[in-house]
């Protein structure tokens, strides 16, 4: 590689961690590392590489103080180690997301900076810029940075350890920060490469510890987002399996008894939230989503069958309501007119009841036909109210006169003298048939008062015949003489039991002629109510 080809190129890290890929400034650029195979042929011909490098002839020492300097192809960057990219500008340059959760940020870790005197410790730089990675005592050939200084040579490939440094550094603030992880495992295996491979200078045994401590936390990482992941899709199932549940629970129901207005809504908003849930939701996998889709359209399919039959059912029935109360209405329209009062309100009242007892049409159409049916019983009974208002009018005279009738009869109780009453109550009576029909309204109370003035009398007649009944009073003598012979027997019982000094027959006979005396007693003055 000549020297004007490694000025005219810009140096490059080729080496990429995932969506991190990282190049160096063209401000910062130094020449390239030779590859092993050229670095290899230099050292097997380095006449050739002599050759093919230009160098600017030496001035002779009479000539130092004059000689200008030899021009070279183009001018030699020289590095430093502070041209390393920072974590921030590598990121920004991979898109990454930094942070816990997408788009959040995470503050870049300051880059990495080895100071040559401690990249010295590991590595060995030869003359010609030939620049030696020492690990654990042996060494390893890094490349070649020709026509420059062993610290400039030691610098660059410095610099490249910095680089990588750099992006482990970054990796580490991600899984600290427990950023997505989706591509941390493959940022880290090519930082792991760029170490395997030995083309930096610096402890790479330190870089190699760091990523094996990597993978065992992005290792963890992965797992809590997969048991996060987990947790959420079980969410998201027992989401969809309760959607599916409720409409198979309403699709279920018995028809009869289902509210249709309210189960249609409450079945549209789970469609509603199941779209929702499809569009926004975590995907569940196409065997579970088809699974649970099945069923959502087989409940709401039965649904609306289950729907559609009552509602046709429904229509039927309501047409056949129609047509019974129809016929009900006929029959009340017809009667409407009657002047039969007595028998056609019983009428009205049978097609009442069998109004009630038939079905019900839609609310719309028992409305208006029962509106129908209550205008032909109100004509009637308006009607038979009106008659009865005038005939109220009419008897309202005869009304004056029962109540001073009534009045009247009251002053025979209470009863003195029996048959003064009962023929004053007959007087009464007479007059008060005379007197005719009073108003409808009155007539109950003006029965009820001379009806009782009537049964008052009727319990006195009764009561003195039960009194004067000649049967009764011999049957009453009868008992009285049968009982005389009974209390003699026992007196004689009992004195010839005192004679005797019987206490047990004594008081035996004074216990039967004590009672024997008490019914004496009772019947004696039944007696003298019949006299």
């Amino acid at each position: 590689m000549t020297h004007s080809q490694q000025s005219d190129e810009t140096p490059r890290t080729d080496e990429t961690s995932g969506d991190e890929e990282t190049t160096t400034a063209p401000e910062q650029a130094a020449p390239e590392a030779a590859a092993p195979e050229e670095v290899a042929a230099e050292e097997a011909a380095p006449e050739a590489a002599a050759a093919e490098t230009p160098t600017a002839e030496a001035p002779s020492p009479e000539a130092a103080p004059t000689a200008a300097p030899a021009p070279t192809a183009a001018p030699r960057p020289v590095p430093h180690p502070s041209a390393t990219p920072s974590p921030a500008a590598m990121a920004q340059r991979s898109g990454a997301k930094p942070g816990g959760k997408p788009g959040a940020a995470v503050t870049a870790p300051p880059s990495h900076s080895t100071p040559l005197s401690e990249a010295a410790k590991f590595a060995r730089v030869e003359d010609d810029g030939h620049v030696f990675l020492i690990v654990n005592g042996e060494e390893h050939a890094v490349g070649q940075y020709p026509d420059a200084s062993k610290d400039e040579a030691l610098a660059y490939f410095v610099r490249k350890y910095d680089d990588v440094a750099s992006q482990i550094a970054l990796l580490e603030q991600r899984v600290h920060a427990k950023a997505p992880s989706s591509d941390m495992q493959k940022t880290a295996g090519h930082l792991r490469e760029q170490v395997a491979e030995k083309k930096i200078v610096g402890d790479v045994l330190a870089l190699e510890a760091r990523l094996d401590a990597l993978t065992g936390l992005i290792t963890g990482l992965e797992a809590a987002e997969k048991a996060e992941q987990d947790a959420v899709k079980a969410a998201e199932l027992a989401a969809r399996e309760a959607i599916v549940a409720e409409a198979e629970e309403i699709a279920g129901r018995d028809p009869s008894t289902v509210q249709w207005k309210a189960s249609s809504t409450r079945m549209n908003e789970l469609f509603e939230t199941w779209k929702a849930a499809q569009k926004n939701g975590i995907r569940l996998g196409r065997g579970t989503e088809d699974g649970l889709w099945k069923r959502f359209r087989a409940a709401r399919t039965i649904f609306d069958r289950h729907r559609r039959a009552y509602f046709s059912q429904l229509d039927t029935d309501n047409a056949s309501a129609k047509q019974a109360k129809e016929s009900l209405i006929q029959q009340a329209e017809a009667l409407s007119t009657s002047t039969d009062w007595g028998h056609t309100a019983g009428e009205y009242r049978r097609l009442m009841d069998e109004w009630k007892a038939s079905k019900r049409a839609s609310r719309k159409d028992d409305d208006a036909l029962w509106a129908r049916f209550r205008a032909a019983q109100d004509k009637f009974f308006t009607a038979r109210k009106a008659t009865n208002e005038a005939i109220d009018e009419e008897y309202g005279a005869n009304l004056v006169v029962k109540e001073a009738l009534l009045v009247e009869a009251r002053q025979l109780l209470p009863i003195k003298n029996l048959g003064a009453a009962k023929k004053s109550l007959q007087s009464i009576r007479d007059r008060w048939e005379e007197a005719g029909k009073v108003p409808r309204a009155d007539m109950g109370r003006i029965e009820a008062g001379i009806r009782e003035v009537e049964d008052a009398v009727k319990a006195a007649d009764d009561a003195h015949w039960e009194r004067t009944n000649p049967e009764t009073q011999a049957r009453t003598n009868s008992a009285l003489s049968q009982l005389e012979s009974t209390i003699a027997a026992l007196q004689e019982d009992l004195d010839a039991a005192e004679k005797a000094g019987d206490s047990k027959r004594i008081a035996a006979a004074r216990e039967a002629l004590g009672a024997r005396e008490q019914w004496m007693e009772m019947l004696r003055k039944s007696a003298q109510d019949f006299s």
